[in-house]
């Protein structure tokens, strides 16, 4: 038996489910359904060969250039085994309408060329950037992909939240007599979003830095607004707008690097993984 250098790493339950139902015994730990307790992870290990050249996966073993690398393209934060489900990459279409989403809002909370008037964004905000981001996030979670199905999804629920509050019919924005409440309001609602993006950045520390930059930055983006809101710094809804902008062409780039490849472009994304570091188990 080959020695391993082992790595701590949470794998999900349903690894070993499958592992389990292969051959009718219960991975240890594992309880069945009958138990009281029933945990969502599993604390399992990741290990490697001498040789470098394949990987365990809790009780799966693969070879180590069939296993996907954190990639911004496909919004997979770290190393994963390759789903079973055969569906295209979702991740751009998502990637690209809350890019697009984003760009436009983000110009008019710039002031760009004087505009201050948001209206145009909530048809975007309901149907591109909101149900059809919610859609992506729906097929990365049967591609089996966790955080691209929460990140992808909540945004989408984001845009589209944002779309109800900006329309009449729903009477949000009416149903407040201070306006001063609204916007205090309005800001604990962006100052939330702003630690859920803060969260999801923590996942992609080991990822690649296009990606690591997309949520570190619209986390930001998110507490400038909620502080122009809760503060009354008109500056920093327009430093959020500005920061807003970037993310946008962020989200594009990484879009483009998840679409393009060698047979339908001449331009291609070199990914730019960031340092991992690991505690090595004695």
């Amino acid at each position: 038996m080959s020695n391993f250098n082992d790595i701590e790493k949470q794998v999900s339950q349903d690894e070993h489910l499958e592992h389990s139902n292969s051959n009718n015994n219960p991975p240890v730990g594992l309880y069945d359904n009958n138990s009281s307790y029933n945990s969502d992870h599993l604390i399992s290990k990741v290990t490697t060969s001498n040789d470098g050249n394949y990987v365990y996966l809790g009780n799966k073993k693969f070879a180590k250039e069939d296993l996907m690398q954190a990639f911004g393209g496909n919004l997979n934060p770290g190393l994963a085994a390759p789903s079973i489900h055969k569906f295209a990459n979702p991740a751009p279409l998502g990637l690209s309408a809350f890019a697009l989403t984003t760009f436009v809002l983000s110009m008019v909370n710039a002031g760009a060329m004087g505009t201050s008037n948001d209206s145009v964004v909530v048809g975007l905000a309901m149907f591109y950037g909101g149900f059809i981001q919610l859609l992506a996030g729906m097929w990365e979670i049967s591609l089996e992909n966790t955080f691209g199905g929460l990140a992808l999804s909540s945004y989408g629920g984001f845009w589209m939240s944002f779309g109800a509050i900006s329309i009449p019919w729903f009477n949000i924005a009416a149903s407040y007599d201070d306006p001063v409440e609204f916007q205090n309001v309005v800001g604990f609602y962006l100052l939330g979003w702003s630690i859920f993006t803060f969260m999801l950045t923590l996942c992609t520390m080991k990822s690649t830095l296009a990606f690591f930059s997309l949520f570190f930055l619209l986390a930001i983006t998110f507490l400038l607004l909620a502080i122009a809101d809760l503060g009354k710094v008109p500056n920093c809804k327009k430093a959020g707008g500005i920061l807003g902008v970037i993310v946008a062409f962020i989200a594009w780039y990484n879009a483009f690097a998840g679409l393009a490849n060698r047979q339908n472009s001449y331009i291609r994304v070199q990914a730019l993984q960031l340092p991992v570091f690991e505690s090595k188990l004695e």
